[in-house]
């Protein structure tokens, strides 16, 4: 089972919104290495929602609900979306700050591909992060 990242604002769409609408659609990416990303989403694999720009943390867990389909936001056929929904809140979210700071993750997308919206997690760094967040 493979695991993911997934980045939204708050302000655009945040955490507890996710939660209070207990499920997505992830639309909107136009990002062609971010559209591999979400055609490679298989039901039941678990991603982590990351707040971007404010917060700059991983703040939950979410879990495929739905594989890729055509995007609901584009006629164009060649975009994807796929369906979310929460799984729960991290005890201790895990910034940015964190993950860079520890060598471990050094290779992570996150911090290599910065502004890559959908993104893979090795197994590995999956359980780094849950060792930070004290899961």
């Amino acid at each position: 089972m493979a695991y993911w990242l997934v980045k939204s604002e708050p302000s655009v769409y945040s955490w507890d919104q996710f939660v209070k609408d207990k499920q997505t659609v992830w639309s909107g990416v136009r990002n062609y290495a971010a559209r591999i990303h979400l055609r490679a989403m298989k039901k039941g694999e678990e991603t982590l929602y990351y707040h971007s720009n404010e917060g700059m943390e991983i703040v939950g867990i979410a879990k495929v609900s739905k594989e890729a389909y055509q995007d609901p936001t584009t006629e164009n056929d060649a975009w994807v979306a796929v369906d979310i929904k929460p799984v729960r809140h991290l005890k201790s979210p895990v910034s940015l700050a964190t993950i860079k700071a520890d060598p471990r993750l050094a290779n992570m997308a996150l911090v290599r591909l910065g502004r890559l919206s959908v993104q893979p997690v090795t197994e590995e760094e999956w359980a780094i992060i849950m060792e930070l967040a004290g899961e």
